[in-house]
């Protein structure tokens, strides 16, 4: 069971289990590096730990109206840490730095060309968050106990793909998310939150999400 709230225990546990996961990079392939802030806040009432996603805007060139986390790509320069901070900042207005940064997940390879990694934020108790329209269609609050339901992960088989297609069902949100960002969110689970050394690079994204 997860404590009721995001307690010290539940950061000291998640930055405990993140230290000893033993994460794969992936490097070179001609892939494109992005990142992603995995958010972990409170519940608007203060109740429940929950991770932030968002509903990209109808208006972006890419992946138009698909479930996402905050993140985008790395500008030069940048470490992916950098990177995922400040397009928190920049999605949902929420200015987070490296001292709230418990951790990264394994470098998840993309259909379209990008090398995403994910990095584990302490967003904490938040009230307001500001989404920008241009980006972002809307912000979501899943709670955390959401990901310990029956049948996560599903997993299928599609004609274009050798490997398992994996998706996430969201009770609360009354949907199903694909991967790639399925794939952060269950490893999430299993890393960050359960101490388990899942892997998730095999599983593969659905064909709408390969352009």
């Amino acid at each position: 069971m997860l404590p009721a709230s995001l307690s010290g225990v539940l950061r000291r546990r998640i930055t405990a289990n993140l230290a000893g996961f033993s994460r794969r990079a992936v490097e070179g392939d001609g892939l494109r590096h992005a990142a992603v802030a995995v958010t972990l806040v409170d519940d608007e009432d203060g109740d429940r730990p929950c991770f932030l996603i968002t509903r990209r805007g109808r208006g972006l060139n890419r992946h138009r109206g698909q479930w996402a986390l905050p993140g985008g790509r790395v500008d030069a320069g940048e470490t992916a840490v950098e990177a995922a901070l400040r397009e928190l900042h920049e999605e949902l207005g929420l200015r987070r730095d490296t001292d709230d940064v418990l951790g990264l997940l394994d470098d998840y390879p993309t259909r379209s060309g990008y090398r995403i990694t994910p990095v584990v934020v302490w967003g904490g108790p938040v009230r307001e968050l500001h989404p920008d329209p241009g980006e972002v269609a809307a912000v979501y609050r899943v709670p955390l106990s959401d990901l310990d339901r029956p049948g996560i992960p599903h997993l299928e088989r599609i004609p274009e793909s050798d490997r398992p297609v994996l998706s996430v069902p969201l009770e609360s949100l009354g949907t199903r998310v694909y991967a790639p960002t399925a794939a952060v969110i269950y490893q999430t689970r299993e890393v960050a939150l359960h101490g388990r050394a899942t892997r998730v690079a095999e599983f593969d994204q659905p064909v709408f999400a390969w352009r």
